[in-house]
Parts: C-alpha cells; sequence; structure tokens
C-alpha cells in the first residue's frame, strides 16, 4: 500500500467529497480517508422502523454531555458521510448572513468573506449536486448570476392546497431547493422515483445527490484518487518544530498505519475535526493542534430546530412531501423586528418515524390517523456563537460537548407567529416537538475562518493559522449559521478552497484569487 500522498482528505462528506472531486483531474495522488464503509445497498435502506427507530446506520459512537452522560449522535461514519442520510434540502445563506445581524438575545458576526465571494461557488455547487428550484419566489433570495439548471419539484395535490391555503393568508411559500437527480419530463427514465423513503433514509437507487454519488464515486474514476475505508484517524503528526504536519496516524481494519502527505485537510464533520486536532497535541501544540488562539472546538452550531405536526380532517396522501419552504419570518415579522428563522416540509412521517415524537399513552391506532392527516414540518432558527459552547476529549478519550441553547426566543416566536398562520389555514391540531443536543445534523463553527489569527483557527482559505499545510474543510470554518440548512454552503466552501490549493499545486492554468481579500 503506498503511503505518501501530494494530498490526504481525512472524511468524504459534503466538505471532503467536494474536495476530492474538485482536486481528482489535477493528476495529484490524493488520499481519502473514510472511518466508515458503504452503507450497503439493501431493503432495509427504506424501513422506516429500522433508520428511524433503530438508528441503522448511524455512528456507534457515544458521546458526553456536560453532565458527562452518554448519548448517541444523528450523525453517519459512512462514504459520503452525513450525506448520505440527509434530506438533501440544499439552500443558499442569505446576503445578510454574511453580515453582521442583531438578534433577540444577541449578535451573530459577519465573516470576514461576504456572499459576493461565495456566489460564484454556489452555482458550481448546485449544478454538482442536482439541485432543482425556481428563482423569484423566496421572499429573502440573495442575488444570483444564473438559473437553476434543474426545474422546481412540482407539488402534490394536497401540498398545492397548503400553498394556496398560505398564499391567500399573505405568505409567500416557494419551491424547495432540492438535490434530487429526477427527470420531471421523462419519468419513466428518471433515476428518483418519488418515494416516500428519502428524507432522513439513504437512496436505494442512488438518486439522492449526496457526496459519494455526487462526488466520491466520480473521485475515484481518477487513478491517482484512492479511498481507503474502515479507517480511524487517531492522530496528526507534525515536525520537530511543530510548524507542519508530516503525517496521519490510524488504525485501518484494526491496524496501525501512517500515511504522509504534502497537504491534510481535515473534514470530519465539526466535532469530530474539533476532536482530531484536540487529540493531536504534543510538545510543540500542548493545547491541541491549531490551537493558538484557544479556540479549537469553541464556538458550536447546530441550529434551533423543531418538528411541528400540522394536523386536519383532510387526508394527505402525499408520497414526495418536501417540496415547499417559508422565509416570511427568516427576518422578522410584523411583531417581530429581529429574525425568527426558516421552515421547510419534511418528508412525509409513517406512524414508525412519528412514534418516538409522541407520548406513549397515545395510542398507534390515533397516531396512524394523526400520520395519515399530518402534514410535517421542519423549523430552524440560528443559534449564536458562543465561546461556552465547546468541544473537549474526555480523560477516557470520549468527545464531551458543552452546550448551552441560546437565542430560543427568536425560535419561540417562529413558532408562535407560524402555528398562527397554520391554525387560519385549516390545522387546528399541531404538535411541536423540539429536537435535543443529540441532533447534530446541522453542526458547525468549531474551526472558525477570518484573518485575525488571534480568534480564529484557520485562514480565509481555511488552512490553519499555526501549520502552512493543514486545511479544515467541512462546517467547522463557519462564523455564524443563519438559519439554513448548512450542507449547500459547505459544498461552495470546498469548491472555493479547490481553487485556492490548485494554485498552490500550481496545476490551475488560469491562477485568480478566490477573493481579493486573500
Amino acid at each position: 500500500m503506498q503511503k505518501y500522498y501530494d494530498i490526504i482528505i481525512i472524511g468524504t462528506g459534503a466538505g471532503g467529497g467536494t474536495l476530492a472531486y474538485a482536486l481528482a483531474s489535477t493528476g495529484k495522488r490524493i488520499l481519502l480517508l473514510e472511518r466508515g464503509e458503504y452503507i450497503p445497498r439493501e431493503k432495509q435502506n427504506w424501513n422506516a422502523a429500522a433508520v428511524y427507530g433503530n438508528g441503522l446506520y448511524r455512528t456507534e459512537q457515544r458521546w458526553l454531555n456536560s453532565q458527562d452522560k452518554k448519548f448517541q449522535p444523528t450523525v453517519y461514519h459512512k462514504v459520503g458521510g452525513s450525506t448520505k442520510i440527509y434530506g438533501a434540502a440544499l439552500l443558499r445563506m442569505r446576503r445578510q448572513d454574511f453580515n453582521e445581524i442583531e438578534h433577540y438575545e444577541g449578535v451573530s458576526p459577519a465573516w470576514d468573506l461576504k456572499y459576493e465571494d461565495f456566489e460564484p461557488y454556489y452555482n458550481q455547487a448546485e449544478k454538482l449536486y442536482k439541485v432543482h428550484g425556481k428563482r423569484g419566489g423566496d421572499p429573502t433570495e440573495p442575488p444570483y448570476s444564473k438559473e437553476y439548471d434543474y426545474p422546481a419539484l412540482p407539488h402534490e395535490p394536497r401540498i398545492k392546497q397548503v400553498v394556496d391555503n398560505l398564499e391567500i393568508l399573505g405568505l409567500k411559500p416557494f419551491s424547495l431547493p432540492m438535490g434530487i437527480d429526477r427527470d420531471i419530463n421523462n419519468e419513466t427514465q428518471s433515476p428518483c422515483i418519488r418515494c416516500d423513503t428519502c428524507d432522513g433514509y439513504p437512496c436505494l437507487v442512488d438518486a439522492k445527490a449526496d457526496a459519494q454519488v455526487c462526488c466520491v464515486d466520480k473521485a475515484l474514476k481518477h487513478q491517482n484518487v484512492t479511498l481507503i475505508t474502515n479507517a480511524q484517524v487517531e492522530r496528526l503528526v507534525t515536525n520537530n518544530s511543530g510548524s507542519e504536519v508530516t503525517g496521519v496516524e490510524a488504525i485501518v481494519n484494526g491496524d496501525s498505519k501512517f500515511f504522509n502527505a504534502d497537504i491534510v485537510v481535515v473534514a470530519c464533520g465539526a466535532i469530530n475535526s474539533a476532536a482530531l486536532l484536540l487529540r493531536s497535541a504534543s510538545d510543540s501544540h500542548s493545547n491541541g493542534l491549531a490551537n493558538s488562539s484557544g479556540m479549537v472546538g469553541r464556538n458550536i452550531v447546530k441550529h434551533n430546530t423543531t418538528k411541528l405536526y400540522a394536523i386536519s380532517t383532510v387526508p394527505n396522501e402525499t408520497v414526495f412531501q418536501k417540496t415547499l419552504a417559508i422565509n416570511d419570518f427568516y427576518f422578522g415579522s410584523s411583531e417581530d423586528a429581529y429574525p425568527l428563522g426558516h421552515v421547510h416540509l419534511m418528508g412525509k412521517h409513517k406512524l414508525e418515524m412519528m412514534r418516538p415524537d409522541f407520548p406513549r399513552w397515545v395510542p398507534n391506532s390515533l397516531l396512524k390517523v394523526f400520520a395519515s392527516h399530518s402534514v410535517d414540518w421542519w423549523m430552524q432558527s440560528e443559534d449564536l456563537p458562543n465561546v461556552e459552547n465547546r468541544v473537549e476529549i474526555a480523560k477516557n478519550k470520549q468527545i464531551k460537548v458543552y452546550y448551552h441553547p441560546n437565542n430560543q426566543k427568536a425560535h419561540r416566536r417562529l413558532r408562535h407567529q407560524f402555528g398562527k398562520v397554520l391554525r387560519k389555514a385549516g390545522f387546528p391540531i399541531i404538535w411541536g416537538v423540539p429536537m435535543p443536543l443529540k441532533v447534530m445534523n446541522h453542526q458547525g463553527g468549531t474551526c472558525r475562518f477570518g484573518i485575525d489569527s488571534t480568534v480564529n483557527v484557520l485562514d480565509l482559505n481555511c488552512r490553519t493559522h499555526d501549520l502552512d499545510n493543514l486545511y479544515v474543510v467541512d462546517s467547522s470554518f463557519f462564523p455564524s449559521i443563519g438559519a439554513m440548512n448548512p450542507t449547500l454552503t459547505i459544498v461552495a466552501n470546498a469548491l472555493r478552497v479547490a481553487e485556492h490549493l490548485k494554485q498552490r499545486l500550481n496545476v490551475s492554468k488560469n491562477s485568480k484569487a478566490v477573493a481579493s481579500k486573500i
């Protein structure tokens, strides 16, 4: 087995997988290290009780909360990372999200790069991940330089009724941008079959635009790209002065291995990336690798999130439900001067999916009625960076997460305001289920990027301030998270960093700065 590479990328999700794809054509020797394996294509991919009830495919890791109680996070150590199970809602952050914004309970900090710096890469990301959408319907939509390459997914009849009712009440619902390989003009030949097991499931027919299908599999067609699965990276090793990483220590199928590279990229997800840097402490980096600022692992953000079941007397026979979004409350409302958040439909929930969200005294017979009459929403509001919300390594080497929710008034107001609208739209029963700490779908912020090395871990190219050849390319780099799903921004940033790395490696024919600030 070759042990020396030009680039080692640790993690194959939205950050690492996309970066590997973007660099594959350079001819450089690239090694992808993935902690898990491929998710098997099997009937259980679409089994609600197995995937939702039993957490099939979820990580076996157990993290600790601040009270030292173990929990199983909703992360997936598989080829493609957590995108294998994600809901494929791929939205851009708002233009204002890159600026300082005042909230009910604090301030969301400005980014040192702005929306315009990411906009070209958002275009590339939307094409690469086959995003279906329609410009012009979202009242908060940021400026764009091109239309979507793929048309919006149509609403099924019951959802179209909901759209009409919301519009009568003055809202501006819009088509949710979705990463799905769906040919709406040739349904018999379409990879996507619009099934009822998409959101939160792996796709048995590989029609969901995840990092494995869109990026890793394509990268591996290049002979210079190697993937090693079942590779648990234990630590990163530096030279004696601590100025650069010289290699990666990993356990591969139970055996200890060491790999060398000129450049190492960490893309394990915000929590695990920070944990790896902290575990890699040495004499020259006693507080953890790349941690001269003391900020590695700090400023975790994850969104305030709630499932909202809106139940009416009208049956909901929708199969593919996740086609609609609401941003009317994103920057406030007629009663709120501060941002509240974003709402979109979830995939249609079945009884097995709803069971954990309702008290045991609610019988399955009643839940079955609820499931057949419910329209299922996902609500999310921005949580604010806080240095005390952090990752640490416990004495037993377990990951320990300190997280105290904040900006919850905005989330309560969003639930209140949207709930009022839903009742007027014909949904007398509304059941809200706040998501607990273990729901880490939107984690970010543990290795923030920025110009000032005293308060940021990464520079604007996502290279660590402390080590010249170490990069972090996942949601860790977020200074703030807005209220949008983070995946598209992770992908766009990976494509942006790839351009920088091509210049560094002297393989870009059209060398140009990513942004004038860099």
